[in-house]
């Protein structure tokens, strides 16, 4: 049976991304405020009414309004040119593995799989970005992951990482996407971490994978520009 969708322009969220977007908005929200001067988004914070419908419509409206409000104020980072340096796609689990090129749809990569959609699949997460100074960064303490391994698609370097973050922007190949929120490390990516601490990847500890909502779909290719603020 397929689950029944609410759409809001090009964007389909099934029932449980619904509750999980909605459960998770006033965190998600923190993100977008945390070390910046936030009042450029203050007038865009919204309170639930109990609704789901009349409440995604207000979240997602207010979601894709906060990056423009903090780029308008200054708050964002200056434009940085890098590359993607692999593009990873799977079945089900990790590790994701390599392909050449990745068509990108609103609600994720064409003929990329989740084995399980309760933590996964809302548009907000549509893309999972990492870098690969992320993973020398980790490797030097002892891991042992590669680009794909801990389930990105879109492996990039020469970014700033620590500025990529709730409410910047990313234009990789064709596609335009804007970070959402941080991708919270899962027990299947333990077998990468020394002593299985997979929890070194969270983003209040080290370099954390990030995921990012589609604003303009396409194609990206290995070796294209990755620019973060274009």
């Amino acid at each position: 049976m397929v689950a029944p969708m609410i759409r809001i322009g090009p964007y389909r969220f099934t029932r449980p991304d619904v509750d999980r977007t909605l459960r998770s908005y006033a965190p998600l929200w923190q993100l977008y405020r945390d070390g910046r001067d936030a009042a450029a988004i203050d007038d865009l914070e919204v309170e639930l009414t109990g609704d789901p419908e009349i409440d995604l419509a207000r979240v997602w409206e207010s979601f894709l309004a906060a990056g423009p409000a903090l780029r308008a104020a200054g708050e964002l980072p200056l434009k940085t040119v890098g590359s993607v340096v692999q593009l990873n796609v799977s079945r089900g689990g990790v590790p994701k593995l390599p392909v050449d090129e990745i068509t990108v749809g609103f609600n994720g990569v064409e003929g990329d799989v989740q084995k399980s959609m309760k933590h996964h699949g809302a548009p907000w997460q549509a893309l999972c970005l990492w870098s690969t100074e992320s993973i020398t960064e980790l490797n030097a303490e002892g891991h042992s992951l590669a680009p794909g391994a801990a389930g990105e698609n879109v492996t990039v370097e020469g970014l700033p990482w620590a500025e990529v973050r709730a409410g910047v922007r990313l234009q990789l190949g064709e596609v335009l996407c804007e970070v959402s929120a941080f991708a919270l490390p899962c027990s299947k990516n333990a077998k990468w971490f020394a002593s299985r601490d997979f929890g070194a990847m969270h983003h209040e500890r080290g370099p954390s994978r990030v995921y990012a909502t589609v604003l303009e779909p396409g194609r990206i290719t290995t070796g294209d520009p990755a620019i973060l603020e274009p």
